[in-house]
């Protein structure tokens, strides 16, 4: 490869890591961050001076973006950002930048790649590499979005558990949501108290809790408001929804836990296979082998 090519791309690969950072980690201006943060919740369909991503139309960058990135792919990275918790290091827009950098740079690479070796191998490996640099950001987003619905699902039934000790002590459902809430750290406790200031701005409580369920999708979660809109709509008492909510929900845990444990003897056998069997082997036979060819 000719010098020129390997100084390119010595360059592009010291810059792929700052570009990376600016555009997609890189927390934004103070003011505009929290402007965007505000509006962030009205990016919906139909409404003025709004577009999925959630920023306010505007010409520059943010057309050149909407022109680059095609409408569907904006909504589908914006639930999957819903999904993850709404990371603010993470807005939208800029994780549809570092969808195009990433690309971008995998691409210019690819090509300098190419030129200086065009076998098949190649040609079939360069389209790959940029595909994954583009999906790049979706996947940190879904495996952060997996890892706060198992957090919010190993939760969920301590959580019933004290909101059930409080509405028997005379508190209201959403009192002790909002008690719950505050007392709690995880993502779940995060999310009851989002849909506790929903219904204090005047968000119908059936809207707000079907909401609690479409930005965590969590199936437990979601069975778990279809009892409580169930009970509020037949006036069946909340504590024993919420009693027997709690029993399920940690008869569930126990559950998983009991079919991961089962699941870790046919884990290890692979690895066993893989890497401890052959050593064993050598070790015990080794020895022999070794005597065998001395003496034949």
């Amino acid at each position: 490869m000719p010098a020129l090519v390997w100084a390119a791309v010595a360059a592009v690969v010291l810059g792929i890591g700052g570009a990376f950072f600016v555009v997609v980690a890189a927390p934004g201006r103070p003011p505009g961050q929290i402007a965007l943060n505000l509006t962030r919740s009205l990016a919906v369909p139909g409404v003025p001076g709004m577009d999925a991503t959630g920023d306010r139309r505007r010409g520059g960058a943010g057309a050149l973006l909407r022109t680059l990135t095609p409408e569907s792919t904006a909504r589908r990275v914006r639930r999957l950002q819903v999904r993850a918790g709404s990371p603010a290091a993470w807005p939208v827009e800029k994780l549809l930048w570092g969808k195009l950098v990433l690309a971008g740079v995998g691409g210019l690479l690819g090509v300098l790649y190419l030129l200086s070796n065009s076998t098949l191998l190649a040609v079939l490996l360069v389209p790959t590499i940029v595909a994954v640099l583009y999906f790049l950001p979706e996947l940190l987003l879904h495996s952060r979005g997996q890892e706060r619905q198992a957090a919010i699902t190993l939760e969920l039934a301590d959580t019933l558990d004290q909101m059930t000790i409080a509405v028997e002590a005379g508190l209201g459902f959403e009192a002790a949501m909002a008690r719950a809430g505050r007392n709690g750290k995880g993502p779940l406790a995060q999310e009851l108290v989002r849909t506790v200031q929903d219904i204090a701005v005047g968000r119908p409580r059936r809207e707000a809790y079907r909401a609690l369920a479409e930005r965590t999708q969590v199936t437990d979660l979601k069975r778990f408001v279809g009892a409580v809109n169930q009970a509020d709509a037949y006036g069946v008492s909340i504590a024993d929804v919420l009693r027997t909510q709690a029993g399920e929900m940690r008869l569930k845990r126990r559950q998983r836990a009991e079919e991961k444990a089962m699941q870790i003897p046919v884990k290890v056998i692979f690895p066993l296979m893989l890497f401890i069997l052959p050593t064993l082997f050598i070790v015990l036979l080794g020895p022999a082998v070794l005597d065998m060819m001395a003496n034949f």
